[in-house]
């Protein structure tokens, strides 16, 4: 038993090694010809993972006690790696890559021994509110080897391929009033060319995929009844590429929810319940569409094969909330 455990690590290592190896080879700012990283399915052709977002508070607002049930789900699963969908450290991110915040919201919270992996994570709007070039850095890697964080970049797995996506520079309202928050925008000017090149690479990407499923990773809500509600910068930008791609799923946090929406054949899935929420804070949506809302912290489980995609939320008690499946022909060659 300690010698498959000692080769599972010693994987997870060079898995890890590997990709930070190819994350070297491109400035850190570039978003042309999104970067990608692989991550092997399990020998029975499997993948399993968690998502939890909007997290980043010392262990306070409850984010200890999802990270304990993270880990027990986690071992349960037998995960093969964590999404984060961004919001990772509050209230304005880090202030460099010494910030002790990274160690008290993360290294020294999710502890659990299935949370020893990979963890994916893409930015938010708190995190653009401090130094984005330390989330980004290397130094964080070292650190804890778990991280791994750039703007936007390409997950392949096989059955399935996830495209993170930097939402943050769509919504308009960060540039045009922003209050009295401060955001580092260094690598998204000029952001008109920003954007353009970064829809344009997704959707290159999408239409090349030969993945059995697609799954889009953002911050911020497209279809939410939540606090934060619709984005309409990404209904009317990011929206239209997923729906002409064939995406499945998109997976979002900002809202501070668990939630699930189902509209034209893609799930919209909010995971943003990693600490603090937002009790009673909800919007009437088409019964129709809304399959599940709950306004308490939790987490959210999938598990994916060549036919099936299985979706699961969690309370802080470990407490399945909803669950749903979706399925696909099996391939003639498969």
């Amino acid at each position: 038993m300690a010698l498959f455990f000692n080769k599972m690590k010693l994987f997870h290592v060079l898995s890890f090694f590997i990709a930070a190896t190819s994350w070297r080879l491109l400035p850190i700012f570039s978003v042309a010809e999104l970067q990608r990283f692989h991550h092997p399915v399990k020998p029975d052709g499997s993948l399993s993972f968690l998502v939890v977002g909007d997290w980043g508070r010392r262990g306070l607002y409850n984010q200890s006690h999802v990270a304990f049930q993270m880990g027990l789900i986690g071992e349960k699963l037998d995960i093969d790696f964590v999404i984060s969908t961004g919001d990772n450290f509050y209230e304005d991110g880090l202030t460099g890559v010494d910030d002790p915040a990274f160690t008290e919201s993360f290294t020294n919270i999710y502890t659990s021994p299935s949370l020893q992996t990979q963890w994916y994570n893409v930015l938010g709007n708190h995190d653009y509110r401090g130094d984005v070039e330390a989330q980004l850095s290397r130094v964080l890697t070292k650190r804890d080897s778990r991280w791994l964080c750039l703007r936007s970049f390409i997950l392949n797995a096989e059955i399935v391929e996830f495209f993170f996506v930097d939402t943050t520079p769509f919504v308009d309202e960060y540039f045009t009033d922003p209050g009295t928050n401060t955001y580092d925008w260094k690598g998204v000017y000029p952001r008109r060319k920003y954007l353009s090149n970064l829809l344009k690479d997704l959707n290159e990407a999408l239409k090349n995929s030969k993945a059995k499923w697609k799954i889009v990773v953002g911050h911020h809500t497209i279809k939410s009844s939540g606090h934060h509600g619709v984005t309409e910068e990404l209904l009317h930008h990011l929206l239209p590429i997923l729906e002409e791609n064939n995406v499945d799923v998109y997976v979002n946090g900002h809202d501070h929810c668990l939630e699930h929406i189902s509209s034209k054949g893609i799930e919209f899935l909010t995971s943003g319940g990693g600490s603090k929420a937002w009790r009673g804070d909800i919007s009437r949506w088409s019964p129709e569409e809304m399959k599940f809302y709950y306004d308490g912290q939790g987490f959210m489980s999938m598990k994916i094969t060549q036919s099936n995609a299985d979706i699961a939320f969690y309370d802080i008690f470990g407490t399945i909330l909803h669950k749903w499946s979706i399925s696909k022909e099996l391939d003639e060659a498969a």
